[in-house]
């Protein structure tokens, strides 16, 4: 499949999506809701939304039934970045080869704009009217999962993790499997059990899906690592060598360049093999593993 054209036309789709649920400028108050379109609309590859969409068509659902849950992914996606860019946690400078959101608005605004997000994301998850055809027990599930992915037990613990072991020279694997299993690779799995909880997965279905998202959530962020390592700040969009930088938990910290470029490389032969059940309906979750793993940004 072109997966470039793949990409390309999700991508339009939840971004038409995301600036028709979005408050708009011109309402009360005017420079927070600037402030959260200033940074959903700041060039992400909306991977976590597509991947959502992806996985509900892979189980044989309706994909547009699955647009408003991938629109308040990317919205709780981005809030995350909005606050891991403060200067309370990495102060980054540059988010998506932008000023980031703290750096244009302020240190306050940035914070409420990502609370808002976040709470915008859950109103749109719990709307009736976006949720027209769902079975009532497929919408709390997907709540519910993206609720767990998203705090104490996921990203947010995963980010507190990733705080408190900075600059530590003593982390272990297991530290760093952690971190990025829950700070990163939450999201991402919770992305493809939404879109299959969605598209009326049956168990076996499910299991495949949820055993995909693990593998891929994990490669994901090794591959981060590597981007780090090996990427310009004009590439990746933030500021290259940060992580090394700050002595961030990372795969090549812990077990070397080499050996953590063959650990994204197994996971994707994971998610690979996870969907083995599946036919060409499941191409797209394929060649996107494929991408997350070889992208250069």
């Amino acid at each position: 499949m072109d997966l470039k054209a793949y990409l390309k036309e999700q991508c339009a789709r939840v971004d038409a999506a995301l600036d028709s649920y979005l408050p708009r400028e011109t309402e009360l108050p005017h420079s927070l809701h600037k402030a959260m379109r200033y940074s959903v609309f700041a060039g992400g590859k909306r991977v976590r939304p597509i991947l959502m969409l992806a996985a509900c068509q892979a189980v044989g659902g309706d994909t547009e039934v699955a647009i408003p849950a991938a629109c308040a992914m990317e919205m709780i996606h981005t809030y995350s970045l909005i606050h891991d860019d403060l200067p309370a946690m990495d102060d980054d400078d540059f988010r998506r080869g932008n000023p980031t959101n703290h750096k244009v608005f302020g240190e306050a605004v940035a914070i409420l704009a990502g609370d808002a997000l976040l709470t915008e994301a859950f109103k749109l998850l719990s709307n009736p009217a976006c949720a027209a055809g769902v079975p009532s027990e497929a919408r709390l599930a997907v709540i519910h999962q993206i609720a767990s992915c998203a705090g104490s037990h996921g990203m947010v613990g995963g980010q507190v993790v990733d705080m408190e072991s900075e600059g530590k020279s003593d982390i272990d694997l297991p530290t760093v499997q952690y971190i990025h299993t829950h700070k990163t690779g939450a999201l991402i799995k919770a992305a493809v059990v939404a879109g299959a909880l969605l598209g009326g997965a049956d168990r076996e279905k499910l299991a495949a899906i949820t055993r995909y998202g693990s593998a891929a959530g994990l490669a994901f962020q090794i591959a981060d690592d590597i981007l780090d390592i090996e990427g310009t700040t004009e590439e990746i969009g933030k500021d290259a060598g940060s992580d090394q930088a700050r002595g961030k938990a990372t795969y090549p910290a812990v077990m070397g360049l080499a050996a953590a470029k063959q650990e994204a490389t197994t996971m994707m032969d994971e998610a690979f093999k996870a969907l083995e059940i599946f036919g060409s309906e499941a191409d797209p979750l394929r060649e996107i593993a494929r991408y997350i793993v070889t992208r250069k940004k």
